[in-house]
């Protein structure tokens, strides 16, 4: 009887409720963050993707839930921008990059770090931009989801690998959640979005 209460509850919250959450992508240069939001967005994977170059913003809506996607440059000189929109508030901006548009401000902020799992030269540089980031007071206690991509190349990192590489069991201010993906196979894509989705709603009880 509380079974089909709780699904009766979670139907009519379906049709009334329509809930927003607001997802920043971060990561190193050529990493696939463009690659997984084409992929999320139409579930087609584009193999001639251009890298971000200042930012790119898609909206994707899976059900009653709207996620809207800010895919962050990874090069060096767009770093600094990766706090601001990981926090989704106004923040001074570099001159170089005034014309972007402030972040708007959503009762669900997530990060999600994308790491190529296959590049193990850039596997430190991308712990130590991981831990730079989530280290900023600011962010204290936002979850972070990293993703290691391009699972399906040979001597790509697994999920336990990366966990020790980008020393993750260290984060303890915060939940964290790492997946090994392939968005050219689209390997775990699924469970992916199943977080993303899960974390909008939870955020927002």
């Amino acid at each position: 009887m509380l079974a089909l209460v709780a699904r009766l509850l979670d139907w009519l919250r379906s049709l009334f409720w329509k809930e927003e959450m607001e997802l920043t992508l971060v990561g190193l240069q050529y990493s696939g963050k463009t690659t997984l939001l084409t992929v999320l967005a139409s579930g087609q994977f584009t193999e001639d993707m251009i890298p971000t170059v200042g930012f790119n913003m898609r909206k994707i809506t899976k059900g009653n839930v709207t996620i809207k996607v800010w895919d962050i440059g990874g090069q060096p000189r767009f770093r600094s921008m990766w706090e601001r929109y990981c926090r989704g508030v106004n923040a001074v901006v570099p001159h170089y990059l005034h014309h972007l548009p402030p972040p708007h401000i959503y009762d669900s902020i997530l990060a999600c770090y994308m790491v190529d799992a296959a590049d193990l030269e850039k596997v430190e540089a991308s712990k130590n931009e991981l831990h730079n980031l989530i280290d900023k007071p600011q962010l204290h206690g936002i979850p972070v989801l990293v993703l290691g991509n391009k699972r399906d190349l040979p001597g790509a990192l697994d999920e336990k690998q990366l966990i020790e590489k980008l020393n993750l069991s260290a984060i303890q201010d915060r939940e964290i959640c790492c997946y090994s993906i392939s968005c050219k196979e689209k390997d775990n894509i699924d469970i992916t979005l199943q977080w993303l989705i899960q974390h909008s709603k939870s955020r927002q009880c």
